[in-house]
């Protein structure tokens, strides 16, 4: 038996994880114990994509709603199945900027000892398992917003010309910058991910992620931008625009995207690697041009609300260069962009998110 362990098994990129990894033939042991309820309200549960996994997959899943802070719990599932665990894909994460300063303990003990939680038990039970890490683009706190930038019209841009014009390199400092604490957790989070490659010789890789996204996104305010823009575009509801006249930028990579960079990963497995991904120059989006997409795609014109206080720590511009992971893993292609994803959110959702549908 081959085994993929997944934690946070009922979120985007897990239950995408899950999926795909049981579609290669391998039994998948997911948990997720719905601390993302806990975290943003009942709009924000994970249970109905539990519900879904369990009803498609059958017997090829198993879940158990297990915390990642409980490392006796965490332990002794690991050690049930040993070395048949093929990999480990870590998710799970408390992953807001505004809810971590609320309850710093809670995060830090989420984001970073969950984590080392996760990788003492790969350690101990599985060592030869490669371990797949959800980092985040925020381990580079603020720092991108000291790149030149240039305000157009809907986004802002980077200067012509600059060594990331075609996006962010892993050699972008995260030092001396401010990160704000879910940044801080997740830097912990990540640094320990390597060290295990490093010192322990596991086959380790941090994937800092920019804006993951897709139809399995439990959207909320604090926590989804592409799915909670479509959401309150469909259930007419106000989205506040926080700061940079809404023209800041992310780049958007669908979670199958993302899952399939974590396939080949699986199949050819390095010691420590750290690989920036998302949808770089392929598939970006400012939070106008977005809202111009969900118009489009809708019909409706965006409900909205201008606070000029931006997010602390938020970036202004985010595009991230693939170059790194796709210079080791050549055969990895994206097939999402924006109007792609925005496209399949609404059709996913309209029965739940369109009043009367």
């Amino acid at each position: 038996m081959s085994v993929a362990f997944v934690t946070g098994s009922g979120g985007l990129i897990g239950s995408e994880a899950v999926r795909h990894f049981a579609g290669l033939g391998l039994d998948v042991v997911g948990i997720d114990n719905d601390m993302r309820q806990e975290f943003f309200g009942e709009e924000a549960s994970t249970a109905w994509n539990v519900r879904r996994l369990t009803d498609e997959l059958g017997e090829r899943y198993s879940h158990h709603s297990i915390d990642i802070r409980d490392r006796s719990a965490l332990g002794a599932l690991f050690q049930r199945y040993g070395r048949d665990i093929a990999v480990v894909i870590h998710t799970a994460a408390q992953p807001s900027h505004d809810w971590a300063v609320r309850d710093p303990f809670t995060d830090f003990d989420v984001n970073a000892a969950g984590t080392l939680n996760v990788l003492q038990s790969v350690r101990e039970h599985c060592v030869e398992a490669p371990v797949i890490h959800c980092s985040t683009n925020k381990v580079y706190g603020d720092r991108p917003n000291s790149l030149p930038l240039v305000e157009q019209e809907t986004r802002w841009e980077i200067e012509p010309g600059h060594p990331y014009e075609q996006g962010i390199r892993e050699d972008m400092s995260i030092d001396a910058c401010l990160h704000s604490i879910f940044g801080a957790s997740k830097v912990a989070a990540d640094v320990m991910v390597q060290e295990y490659g490093r010192y322990f010789d596991m086959r380790t890789a941090c994937f800092r992620g920019g804006t993951l996204t897709g139809p399995a996104h439990s959207a909320t305010e604090l926590h989804g931008f592409l799915a909670y823009v479509m959401r309150c575009n469909m259930e007419r509801r106000t989205y506040k625009i926080y700061g940079y006249q809404g023209k800041q930028v992310r780049d958007a990579i669908h979670s199958s995207d993302v899952v399939s960079a974590f396939e080949a990963f699986f199949r050819n497995p390095r010691s420590a690697a750290v690989y920036n991904l998302g949808g770089g120059r392929h598939s970006n989006t400012s939070m106008r041009e977005a809202f111009t997409e969900s118009e489009r795609i809708t019909g409706q014109e965006m409900i909205s609300e201008y606070v000029e206080a931006n997010r602390v720590g938020d970036h202004k511009w985010w595009i991230g260069s693939n170059e790194a992971f796709q210079a080791d893993y050549p055969d990895w292609k994206q097939v999402y962009d924006v109007p792609m994803i925005m496209r399949e959110i609404y059709e996913a959702n309209v029965d739940k998110w369109v009043p009367g549908a």
